[in-house]
């Protein structure tokens, strides 16, 4: 059994429940529409990888797994509730022992040669970061099973904020970090 964990997270493509912000600037319907397509196109890639196993983070927990939407070959993981901190820190804390990799669905750039990056780096780095140029990051992952993963990861991080990084990385301690490529999300048609 492969010892890599790549989760993308996806949200069931509603108007008006996800990418809200973007759906500001060109409506609701248009940026669900968006979503879904970007993120098809992601799991399709991202899937077909055979150096890691595929899961997806589905929210919320009953519709998601139950989605039409999402590949049904697939496993699912439900993201539970509260920030995405909490979410993401589910994942991390429960999921399979390894090398696991998070990111989302909204990053238009990521290649199998990015994610193989990031797994590549947990190879001798407790953690690995994607930064984004607004201060977030696209992608992040641990080695779960050596050693515990600290209960401060995500407290008091300030997401959608330009120091959400800076935040993130306090909370996972004086671990080694190693930071790959920058990549853009896209949460504004700016960002389009």
């Amino acid at each position: 059994m492969k010892q890599r964990h790549l989760f993308i997270m996806v949200k069931e493509p509603r108007a008006g429940r996800v990418k809200t912000r973007l759906g500001r600037d060109i409506g609701m319907t248009r940026a669900a529409w968006w979503f879904r397509h970007q993120a098809q196109k992601i799991i399709r890639i991202l899937s077909r990888d055979p150096r890691w196993n595929t899961v997806l983070a589905v929210a919320p927990d009953i519709d998601g797994l139950n989605s039409r939407v999402w590949p049904e070959t697939l496993p699912r993981w439900a993201q539970g509730q509260g920030d995405l901190g909490d979410r993401m820190g589910n994942i991390l804390r429960n999921g399979p022992t390894g090398a696991v990799v998070i990111i989302g669905a909204d990053i238009p750039d990521i290649t199998p040669k990015l994610i193989n990056d990031a797994f590549t780096a947990l190879n001798d780095h407790d953690a690995v970061v994607g930064p984004a140029p607004d201060g977030g990051y696209w992608l992040i992952g641990l080695k779960r099973g050596a050693k515990p993963i600290p209960k401060s990861l995500f407290k008091n991080v300030r997401w959608s904020h330009s120091e959400t990084l800076t935040d993130t990385l306090n909370s996972l301690g004086t671990k080694p970090i190693k930071r790959i490529a920058t990549l853009n999300d896209v949460d504004t048609v700016a960002d389009l």
